[in-house]
Protein backbone atom coordinates (compact mmCIF):
# COMPACT_ATOMS: atom_id res chain seq x y z
CA UNK A 1 0.00 0.00 0.00
CA UNK A 2 1.61 3.60 -0.95
CA UNK A 3 1.05 6.63 1.02
CA UNK A 4 0.05 9.68 -0.61
CA UNK A 5 0.68 13.40 0.58
CA UNK A 6 -2.19 15.72 -0.56
CA UNK A 7 -2.04 18.97 -0.13
CA UNK A 8 -5.23 20.72 -0.30
CA UNK A 9 -6.06 24.39 -0.86
CA UNK A 10 -9.82 25.27 0.96
CA UNK A 11 -11.06 28.53 1.33
CA UNK A 12 -14.27 29.64 3.60
CA UNK A 13 -14.75 25.63 3.96
CA UNK A 14 -14.50 24.74 0.27
CA UNK A 15 -12.18 22.59 -1.24
CA UNK A 16 -10.56 24.56 -3.86
CA UNK A 17 -7.91 22.51 -5.79
CA UNK A 18 -5.38 19.36 -4.76
CA UNK A 19 -1.83 19.05 -4.99
CA UNK A 20 0.67 16.64 -4.57
CA UNK A 21 2.98 19.59 -4.40
CA UNK A 22 3.43 21.88 -1.24
CA UNK A 23 4.83 24.58 -3.35
CA UNK A 24 2.19 24.19 -5.95
CA UNK A 25 -0.61 23.91 -3.38
CA UNK A 26 1.20 27.52 -2.07
CA UNK A 27 1.06 29.02 -5.31
CA UNK A 28 -2.31 28.43 -5.92
CA UNK A 29 -3.47 29.86 -2.53
CA UNK A 30 -1.11 33.34 -2.97
CA UNK A 31 -3.20 33.47 -6.35
CA UNK A 32 -6.69 33.44 -4.40
CA UNK A 33 -5.23 35.85 -2.26
CA UNK A 34 -4.78 38.06 -4.96
CA UNK A 35 -8.12 37.56 -6.87
CA UNK A 36 -9.31 38.47 -3.37
CA UNK A 37 -7.95 41.69 -3.57
CA UNK A 38 -8.39 42.08 -6.74
CA UNK A 39 -12.36 41.35 -6.64
CA UNK A 40 -12.60 43.56 -3.26
CA UNK A 41 -10.58 46.67 -5.95
CA UNK A 42 -13.25 46.14 -8.65
CA UNK A 43 -16.19 46.36 -6.51
CA UNK A 44 -15.34 49.88 -5.50
CA UNK A 45 -15.91 50.22 -9.14
CA UNK A 46 -19.57 50.74 -10.52
CA UNK A 47 -18.67 49.36 -13.76
CA UNK A 48 -18.87 45.69 -12.92
CA UNK A 49 -22.45 44.83 -11.39
CA UNK A 50 -22.35 41.38 -11.60
CA UNK A 51 -20.82 39.64 -9.00
CA UNK A 52 -19.65 36.32 -10.89
CA UNK A 53 -18.09 38.56 -13.66
CA UNK A 54 -16.19 40.51 -11.00
CA UNK A 55 -15.10 37.37 -9.66
CA UNK A 56 -14.47 35.95 -12.97
CA UNK A 57 -12.02 38.68 -14.13
CA UNK A 58 -10.69 38.98 -10.36
CA UNK A 59 -9.24 35.47 -11.13
CA UNK A 60 -8.51 36.28 -14.78
CA UNK A 61 -5.92 39.24 -13.54
CA UNK A 62 -4.68 37.47 -10.65
CA UNK A 63 -3.82 33.87 -13.16
CA UNK A 64 -2.05 36.37 -15.25
CA UNK A 65 -0.57 38.15 -12.85
CA UNK A 66 3.06 38.84 -14.29
CA UNK A 67 1.61 40.35 -17.46
CA UNK A 68 -0.73 42.96 -15.16
CA UNK A 69 2.48 44.10 -13.89
CA UNK A 70 3.97 44.34 -17.12
CA UNK A 71 0.84 46.28 -18.19
CA UNK A 72 1.05 49.06 -15.18
CA UNK A 73 4.47 49.34 -15.81
CA UNK A 74 5.84 47.77 -12.04
CA UNK A 75 7.57 45.39 -13.70
CA UNK A 76 9.86 44.68 -16.47
CA UNK A 77 9.84 42.29 -19.33
CA UNK A 78 12.55 40.30 -19.15
CA UNK A 79 14.81 40.76 -22.35
CA UNK A 80 15.70 37.84 -24.12
CA UNK A 81 19.61 37.34 -24.27
CA UNK A 82 21.52 37.48 -26.95
CA UNK A 83 23.36 34.38 -27.90
CA UNK A 84 27.16 34.61 -27.81
CA UNK A 85 28.52 34.83 -31.32
CA UNK A 86 30.54 31.73 -31.77
CA UNK A 87 33.85 31.81 -33.85
CA UNK A 88 34.40 28.91 -35.95
CA UNK A 89 38.22 27.33 -36.68
CA UNK A 90 38.04 29.30 -40.25
CA UNK A 91 37.51 32.48 -38.70
CA UNK A 92 40.24 32.23 -36.61
CA UNK A 93 42.59 31.07 -39.47
CA UNK A 94 41.78 34.30 -41.26
CA UNK A 95 42.20 36.78 -38.44
CA UNK A 96 45.51 35.30 -37.71
CA UNK A 97 46.68 34.83 -41.04
CA UNK A 98 45.96 38.56 -41.59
Amino acid sequence: MAVIVKYVVERNGEEKMTFTSKADADAYDKMLDVADELYDLLGKSEMLTDDAQQEDLAMFLAQNKEELLYALGAKRKPTPKKPKAVKNADEDEEQDAA
